[in-house]
C-alpha cells in the first residue's frame, strides 16, 4: 500500500538523523535551556529577520495551540477561527478544556477575512447584552489553511490591522508553513509573516521532523512567563535539547524549504494529472494537499493501492477526497499514480 493520506507519516529527515546520533551522548542542561536549543533559536531568529523575537520549542500542534492560546486570553473570552480551523475541528475540544470557547465563523474556503472579525467584534461588543456573550479575545488563523488554501500578503496585512484596531493578538498556526511558503502563488516570506502577527510557529513534525514545532512571539508583552504555561501545560520536554538539534538542522542550508518545496512540487504534479484527466476539485490550492472530486468506482480502483482521505460527499456517488504529499514523498509512487489514474481514463471512464 502507498500512502498519501498526510504529510507526518515517515521518520525525519537524514540530517536530523544524522545530527541526532552525533550529539546522542553530549550532556546537556534539561527544558530548551542548552547550547544546541540557543543555536536552534538564534536561526529561527535569523530566518524569520526578527532578532528580537522570543522563540520557544514545543512538541507537537495541538499542544502548541493549547499553549499558546491560553496565554492570549483572559477566563471569559474566546478564540476567533474560521469553522473548518484546526483548533475547531480537530483537537478533541482541546481548546474548549481549558475554559475558552472557539469562536467559529463560517468560510467558504477555510480563510476568515479581516471583515469578518471586524463585524463580529463589532457585533458582540454593541448588543446590549455584550457581557453574556463570550467576548472575542484573538484571532486564530492557519497558513496553509486545512484546505490547502493560502492567505496574500494583502489578506494577512488587512487581518492585522483589524486585530491591531481592536487590540485583538493574531495567532498563525503553521504546522504546514514550509508547504505554504513554497507553494506556487505565494507571495509572502517568513520575515513577514513574523511582522504580520503576534504570535506564530514553524511547523516541524509536518515538515521533516521527528516532532517539535518552533514558537515565534513578536509581541514582547505576550512573551512574559510563557515559559510558565509551557511546563504547566505540559509541554517542557525535559531533554529539550533534542528538539533544537532537529529546528538545527531543519534551518542549516535551507534545508526546511527546500524539502517543503519538493513536496509542494510533486502535489503540482498529481494534480496536473487530475486536470488533465478532467476531475474537479473540492479546493483549488496549490499546495502539499489537493482534494480531487472523486466518483466510487475510481476510490475503489485506486484504494486497492493507495490510500488517502475521503471526505465530503458531492452527490450520490462523488465525494472529495484528500491526497498530501510530503518531505519524504517518493517521486515514483506519485508517477505510479499518475498511471493508474492514466489507466483508468477521464474521470474513470475507461
Amino acid at each position: 500500500m502507498i500512502y498519501f493520506n498526510s504529510d507526518y507519516l515517515e521518520g525525519a529527515h537524514s540530517a536530523i538523523m544524522e545530527r541526532m546520533m552525533e550529539t546522542n551522548m553530549m550532556q546537556t542542561v534539561g527544558y530548551s535551556c542548552d547550547e544546541i536549543c540557543d543555536s536552534a533559536r538564534a536561526k529561527v531568529r535569523a530566518a524569520c529577520n526578527a532578532p528580537e523575537a522570543d522563540v520557544h520549542f514545543l512538541v507537537g500542534g495541538t499542544q502548541t495551540n493549547t499553549t499558546v492560546i491560553a496565554a492570549l486570553l483572559r477566563p471569559w473570552q474566546g478564540v476567533v477561527s474560521a469553522v473548518s480551523g484546526h483548533i475547531n475541528c480537530h483537537e478533541t475540544g482541546a481548546i474548549e478544556s481549558t475554559g475558552h470557547k472557539v469562536i467559529a465563523l463560517p468560510t467558504p474556503d477555510g480563510k476568515l477575512t479581516a471583515k469578518q472579525v471586524k463585524d463580529y467584534v463589532e457585533w458582540q461588543k454593541n448588543d446590549e447584552s455584550e457581557e453574556h456573550i463570550v467576548q472575542p479575545g484573538m484571532v486564530y488563523i492557519s497558513h496553509p489553511t486545512e484546505t490547502g488554501m493560502l492567505y496574500s500578503k494583502a489578506e494577512l496585512t488587512e487581518i492585522f490591522h483589524t486585530c491591531r484596531e481592536y487590540g485583538l493578538p493574531l495567532y498563525i498556526d503553521g504546522a504546514r508553513l514550509g508547504y505554504g511558503l513554497t507553494a506556487d502563488g505565494n507571495d509572502l516570506t517568513l520575515p513577514e509573516i513574523a511582522q504580520l502577527c503576534d504570535v506564530f510557529y514553524i511547523g516541524g513534525t509536518k515538515v521533516g521532523a521527528l516532532f517539535g514545532e518552533a514558537v515565534v512571539i513578536s509581541n514582547p508583552a505576550i512573551a512574559e512567563d510563557f515559559r510558565y504555561l509551557i511546563k504547566q501545560r505540559g509541554g517542557m520536554l525535559a531533554k529539550g535539547r533534542l528538539l533544537g538539534v532537529q529546528f538545527n538542522a531543519l534551518l542549516e542550508d535551507g534545508l526546511y524549504f527546500q524539502i517543503a518545496e519538493r513536496a509542494d512540487r510533486l502535489a503540482d504534479k498529481l494534480r496536473d494529472k487530475f486536470v488533465e484527466l478532467g476531475y474537479a476539485f473540492f479546493m483549488d490550492n496549490t499546495t502539499n494537499q489537493l482534494f480531487p472530486i472523486l466518483p466510487g468506482k475510481v476510490r475503489s480502483a485506486l484504494k486497492e493501492k493507495y490510500s488517502f482521505i475521503e471526505m465530503d460527499w458531492v452527490d450520490d456517488d462523488r465525494r472529495a477526497c484528500r491526497f498530501c504529499t510530503s518531505w519524504a514523498t517518493r517521486e515514483e509512487n506519485v508517477d505510479a499514480l499518475c498511471a493508474e489514474l492514466e489507466a483508468l481514463g477521464a474521470q474513470g471512464e475507461c
